[in-house]
């Protein structure tokens, strides 16, 4: 606990280095038995941006407009209201039969499937920007179309990928919101998806966002490596080992910023 601290204390802060190093809440310390009032409008704040990123819906219209003139499907799992979604996790993981038979099979390397998952928010904010910035590393691939899911767990991407008749499906969904970062995005690769795989068959890229999470051009390097390397071994999960060389991680020439 670190030590009482008073308007007129001249003492310096020996938590404050520490802090710059890390989110978490370190060395917040009190006010007689309580932590600081900053602290806890702090807390109190985070933890209403986690509430909002869980509750608030995906903006589908503003996906559809950041995806242009791409080939796109719209679908829904059974888990067709957001409290359901929240309490039946099972549901979310199973597409519900109108969507289903929305889905084409066809002939494709990958599929991109944007889900709202546990943070919209973070869907909202990053999913078309790393999704342009990976199709900057993909030449070659032909992709199916993308395919924007809600009420989406991870394993929703199973059905949809073997529906399509992908060899690969890429996942970008919302991460559960934390204290330290609401809005931070999942990637999950599963090769050869269809329905009862195991998360152990998958491989997962976590923790992408702007503040100070990893960036656009690092995901997108990352995530383009893995598929590549999916599609040449024919397979992802605990067999797909992430040791990319680092001299791939430079984003490509004309790559926008993150």
């Amino acid at each position: 606990m670190a030590p009482t601290e008073t308007l007129d204390d001249p003492r310096p802060d020996p938590w404050s280095r520490l802090r710059q190093a890390t989110p978490a809440r370190i060395g917040l310390g009190r006010a007689g038995d309580a932590p600081p009032l900053q602290a806890v409008l702090d807390f109190q704040l985070a933890h209403a941006k986690a509430r909002d990123a869980v509750h608030t819906p995906l903006d589908i219209p503003g996906i559809l407009a950041g995806l242009g003139d791409t080939p796109h499907h719209l679908v829904q799992s059974q888990a067709v209201e957001r409290s359901l979604y929240l309490r039946r996790p099972d549901l979310g993981r199973l597409l519900a039969e109108d969507s289903r038979a929305s889905l084409t099979p066809g002939r494709w390397d990958a599929v991109f499937i944007i889900a709202d998952g546990l943070s919209a928010t973070a869907v909202q904010r990053h999913a078309v920007p790393l999704w342009e910035a990976t199709l900057a590393r993909l030449p070659g691939w032909k992709l199916g179309p993308v395919v924007v899911a809600t009420g989406a767990r991870v394993a929703l991407s199973d059905e949809i990928g073997g529906a399509l008749g992908a060899d690969l499906a890429v996942m970008l969904i919302g991460e559960r919101p934390g204290l330290s970062v609401a809005d931070s995005l999942g990637v999950y690769l599963t090769w050869a998806p269809k329905p009862g795989l195991r998360d152990s068959a998958r491989n997962c890229i976590s923790n992408i966002h702007l503040s100070g999470g990893l960036s656009y051009a690092a995901a997108s390097s990352k995530l383009a490596w893995l598929m590549t390397e999916a599609r040449h071994r024919r397979l992802t999960g605990v067999a797909l080992k992430d040791d990319q060389p680092a001299a791939l991680e430079a984003p490509p020439a004309g790559l926008p910023a993150p």
